[in-house]
């Protein structure tokens, strides 16, 4: 055989190199099923909604009925708003409490009774702190003129033939109520007795006493607390209770 004829049948016999699929990358992947999925998604959503919005459309008297309802609850939600703010603002110029009242109430409501009195002299943001750890703050408030007071309670069911109030009392308020609370003006209120000494250290400490007497006057009249005190500081900076 030639030489020639040799090379021809080489060359018929030799195959084709095979060609190898190339593999897309796994995060491709997966990012292509990802988008596939939302795809799906998104149509399914807006199938369905088309679908209650045509529902919605064929029973139209559904939302007129939902609508009505809806209003006639907003505005009676409303209205009850704007009589219970009507009635508290009346209340609070009308609240009065006499003596005997305080003295049969318990001592957490007559600490609601003070913060209620200071509210209805104009002291918007009164609140009832008292309880544990009150570290002798039963009530705080602001007045209209921007003065923060500090308020300890001390109720006595007896009255004056409870125990008096002495000056271990007043050493707790002075000690906290500046330091701690802030406080503008320091008061103790009792509807009880005050001692001779716990007195004589409340002027020195310019802590203000409200005792059996001025409770009196301020829960049973209308004047505000800080005209029936002597030596209250002087107003703060017009705020907006002012």
């Amino acid at each position: 055989m030639s030489p020639r004829r040799r090379r021809g049948r080489a060359a018929t016999s030799r195959r084709p190199p095979v060609r190898r699929r190339t593999r897309r990358p796994a995060g491709r992947q997966r990012a292509d099923d990802r988008l596939i999925g939302l795809l799906v998604g998104g149509v399914l959503a807006v199938a369905a909604v088309v679908t209650v919005v045509n529902w919605l459309l064929a029973h139209w008297w559904i939302l007129a009925v939902v609508g009505t309802v809806a209003v006639s609850a907003g505005g009676g939600r409303l209205y009850h708003r704007q009589r219970q703010a009507r009635w508290e603002a009346v209340h609070a110029q009308r609240l009065r409490y006499g003596l005997s009242q305080l003295d049969g109430l318990h001592h957490a409501r007559f600490e609601e009774a003070v913060r209620d009195l200071m509210r209805r002299d104009g002291c918007r943001d009164a609140t009832r702190v008292g309880g544990g750890g009150d570290l002798g703050a039963d009530v705080k408030a602001t007045d209209p003129y921007g003065r923060r007071w500090v308020i300890q309670c001390k109720h006595r069911r007896d009255g004056l033939a409870g125990s008096a109030v002495g000056t271990p009392d007043l050493q707790v308020l002075n000690g906290t109520a500046r330091q701690v609370h802030g406080a503008d003006v320091a008061v103790i209120v009792t509807n009880g007795r005050v001692t001779a000494p716990a007195m004589t250290f409340a002027e020195q400490q310019r802590l203000h006493v409200v005792d059996r007497h001025t409770l009196g006057v301020w829960a049973s009249g209308s004047r505000p607390l800080w005209e029936l005190l002597r030596a209250v500081p002087p107003p703060r900076e017009p705020t907006p209770l002012s």
